[in-house]
């Protein structure tokens, strides 16, 4: 039976176990189709909790490294094939067009007659940290009056970027220089930077369905790009590989709007796509929630060869009306960012950059995520089993409820998409259909809780049963 030893470890036991399992399937010690032991006797064997043992199987079950069959067991998933490694020499080590919202007659939405809207991003006032940001604001006037008054880099204060590298590493994994992050009054203007930067005659492929608002950017600067159909597994890379696509705009870790985890199989072959005239933009939104298990390893880390650009934004952990993100590029892209547009001005002002880097450094942002991330899965379970202990439970199903702040809600109902969001909006509950995004799934709808007040969700839950049953 497998053994490890624990002697030592400074992490969580389950965590400490996910990694020797995951190393010995990357190294190949644990071939694919190998049977893992059960969780009762590898407990026994290694003098640990089953619920140790089970954290990890669960842990490795969610990134893909191993799968389940019913009444069998746990085996090793097949990873990489011999043709991809061969090619690649991979080490194994290391919205929106249209509304459904409530009108005005001044045209102004009116948010006041909604009951609940599911499709909102806005952060309540009761989740920033005011007293905290106010204490910090006042210092930064007070203590860095000289760097309020020097003009920022092209690519951000070295403060913030200092800090953002420091926790890309302890977090994510992802290990790299300050000079290597660009900052930036959201990733709107990032992605123009970046399509500069590439070049013209890129042709791009975007996720469908997928991320809409980054097609009406391409569009806009007169861009080409292409639509890749995603899977159960996330983008086709197959069909990314039939096409004449340099360019890939992903979200692995928490796919938008489906939900779902690309495993760690379909990630190698991507990475293996990325042949040296091709890029991967992975955009890691909302991987700070996911909440089961450890957040998953980013791509960017796993990417040996310099081809993943990465993005992410500060919009979904502090709040919507923080417009700063950043991106973390490749050595050869810095290089080219430095020579060819560093003439460009910082979009963001030194007086926030200063602030949210004392933020970062002084550990309000890690309190701060473990505080939401707590919020939101108190939020997620109380939705989720009122769906469940309810009416809606024999005709609905549930997916992809472990990462990010939106779930999938199929409902088996003889409305269209678009009849039921009419009649819910006129009810005062706002939802989009995953139809909305390109998705052919008809009946399956975006749930974001994370702005629904807990006390409104039950009253929601009910209108929408009443409707439909």
């Amino acid at each position: 039976m497998l053994t490890y030893s624990f002697e030592g470890t400074k992490e969580s036991l389950y965590e400490h176990l996910y990694k020797c399992i995951r190393d010995d399937i990357l190294s190949g010690t644990l071939p694919a189709d190998y049977k893992l032991p059960s969780k009762r006797s590898f407990a026994k064997n290694l003098s640990v909790s089953t619920i140790t043992v089970e954290n990890a199987y669960n842990q490795l079950l969610s990134e893909g490294f191993i799968y389940s069959l019913p009444r069998r067991g746990f085996y090793v998933s097949e990873i990489f094939s011999e043709t991809s490694l061969a090619k690649s020499g991979t080490k194994m080590n290391n919205f929106q067009d249209k509304s459904y919202v409530s009108q005005s007659d001044s045209g102004e939405v009116d948010h006041a007659v909604l009951t609940a809207d599911f499709t909102s991003n806005n952060t309540s006032t009761d989740s920033f940290p005011f007293t905290t940001w106010a204490k910090l604001t006042r210092r930064v006037l007070s203590d860095s009056r000289e760097r309020l008054m020097t003009n920022s880099p092209s690519n951000g204060t070295i403060e913030l970027r200092s800090a953002i590298a420091e926790y890309l590493s302890e977090f994510r994994g992802i290990h790299t220089s300050p000079k290597n992050i660009i900052i930036g009054a959201g990733t709107e203007y990032l992605y123009t930077i970046l399509m500069q930067l590439l070049g013209s005659n890129r042709l791009y492929a975007t996720e469908n369905p997928g991320y809409q608002k980054l097609s009406r950017i391409l569009d806009t600067v007169g861009l080409s790009h292409i639509d890749i159909p995603v899977d159960s597994q996330g983008l086709n890379v197959e069909e990314l590989k039939q096409s004449s696509a340099n360019i890939v705009h992903v979200t692995p870790s928490h796919h938008f709007p489906t939900g779902i985890t690309m495993p760690v199989r379909r990630r190698y072959e991507l990475l293996n796509w990325a042949e040296p005239d091709r890029y991967i933009i992975e955009d890691d939104y909302d991987s700070e929630f996911r909440l089961s298990g450890r957040p998953i390893p980013s791509l960017f880390s796993m990417d040996m060869s310099g081809k993943v650009i990465y993005m992410n934004t500060f919009t979904k952990t502090l709040a919507s009306t923080i417009r700063i993100s950043y991106m973390v590029l490749p050595e050869q892209l810095a290089e080219q960012y430095y020579k060819k547009l560093s003439f460009y001005s910082c979009t963001v002002s030194n007086f926030e950059q200063l602030t949210l880097a004392c933020f970062i450094n002084e550990g309000f942002f890690e309190k701060h995520i473990n505080r939401m991330r707590t919020a939101y899965r108190k939020k997620r379970d109380h939705i989720l089993n009122i769906i469940k202990s309810g009416p809606l439970a024999d005709i609905s199903e549930i997916l992809e409820a472990d990462a990010g702040l939106h779930f999938i809600l199929k409902l088996n109902t003889k409305y269209k998409d678009n009849e039921l969001t009419d009649k819910l909006l006129n009810r005062g509950i706002k939802i989009y259909p995953l139809s909305y995004y390109g998705n052919n799934e008809e009946h399956a709808f975006l749930i974001n809780y994370s702005t629904v007040p807990e006390d409104k969700m039950e009253e929601a839950i009910r209108i929408i049963s009443d409707i439909i049953t």
